[in-house]
């Protein structure tokens, strides 16, 4: 029986199923729409994804300035450059061909897609390989550590200048992404999704 009175295991639990549902709600359990990105026939993705990062920036921002939490109390660790890029190329590359990253193959799993159930055993052989292989490669992962803990502090800005930055890029993409589906003949629809 799982442990319900562990309120991190609940709160994690809960928030993968509504974040599931969100995703298939959105669409983001169809490789169709997902790998529509990659041809910027539809932007959906990249605009969710700048919404998330600056919704959440900002949350964040209010919760410390208003003192309900100190970021001193979060912890970050150091950024990797090379575990990022190395790691970037090959999601990337595993997303444009097949369509799903780990959370949207769960999701179109979960859905009864099962070309979402063949990337998550894909995803589980590739964590083994890598674990496999670490002590060979693993010191690539592990180039261009970056220590500074936030942002704001490596580039050398206040954070309500970065903030605005942040959502000017996010208007940005929208603007552009939106020109550019219209120009190709707009994002994919719900309907569009099932006839696929």
């Amino acid at each position: 029986m799982m442990p319900f009175y562990d309120y991190s295991l609940a709160s994690g639990l809960l928030c993968g199923i509504l974040f599931g549902y969100i995703l298939e709600s959105a669409g983001f359990g169809s490789a169709c729409k997902l790998t529509a990105q990659f041809r910027f026939s539809d932007w959906a993705v990249l605009k969710v994804m700048f919404t998330a990062i600056v919704v959440a920036a900002i949350g964040l921002y209010a919760l410390s300035a208003t003192g309900v939490i100190a970021y001193t109390d979060i912890y970050v660790p150091p950024a990797y450059l090379g575990g990022a890029a190395i790691g970037g190329l090959l999601i990337g590359a595993g997303f444009a061909v097949g369509g799903y990253c780990p959370g949207t193959a769960a999701s179109a799993f979960g859905s009864g897609r099962l070309d979402g159930l063949v990337f998550m055993i894909g995803m589980v052989v590739g964590v083994g390989l890598f674990a496999a292989g670490y002590d060979t490669f693993g010191s690539w992962v592990t180039l261009g550590a970056i220590q500074t803990s936030r942002l704001p502090e490596l580039l050398g800005i206040s954070e309500p200048v970065l903030l605005a930055l942040f959502a000017l890029l996010a208007a940005v993409i929208f603007w552009l992404g939106s020109r550019v589906e219209h120009k190709l003949g707009g994002a994919l629809t719900a309907e569009a999704l099932d006839a696929r």
